[in-house]
């Protein structure tokens, strides 16, 4: 009768995985999935928002800068981008984030009054046409980031 060392295995053991190693695989799958799924999810939605709601900011601060100048600062679109004419130099950025964002507006006119006529830029991706997004104000209200054209009452 043969016996046997501590450790060794009996020479019908089955060879297969324990659980234990099954459970560390899986694991190890669901930890790749979900970092491939978070660094993919920089889609045509999420960088046109950044967009938006960077030329909202870029808007106010061209619209402070001409109050506080006491000049009119015109926002309008470029093949490429965007321009804001009349500020002092080094200005403010004129292009977008994401190469595949696009404006269709009327030139926007910031001048130093502290009221301005409504105002509204329909903003959209070139990947994505039919999704846009507006920036928008009232006119006494700063520039702000809607789904639609128009300013909702509050």
């Amino acid at each position: 009768m043969p016996t046997l060392a501590a450790g060794s295995k009996p020479a019908s053991a089955v060879h297969g995985f324990t659980l234990l190693e099954l459970l560390v695989v899986i694991a190890l799958i669901a930890i790749a999935t979900a970092s491939a799924s978070l660094a993919l999810r920089d889609s045509a939605d999420s960088a046109l928002e950044r967009d938006a709601q960077r030329l909202a900011a870029l808007l106010e601060t061209a619209r402070a800068q001409a109050r506080a100048s006491e000049r009119t600062v015109v926002w309008r679109t470029e093949s490429t981008g965007f321009v804001f004419e009349g500020l002092p130099a080094p200005g403010l950025p004129s292009a977008w984030l994401a190469s595949t964002t696009r404006a269709s507006a009327a030139p926007v006119l910031l001048g130093p009054e502290p009221l301005m006529a409504p105002q509204s830029i329909a903003l959209s991706s070139t990947t994505r046409p039919e999704r846009q997004l507006w920036v928008v104000t009232d006119g006494l209200r700063p520039f702000t980031v809607q789904a639609r054209p128009l300013l909702e009452p509050r």
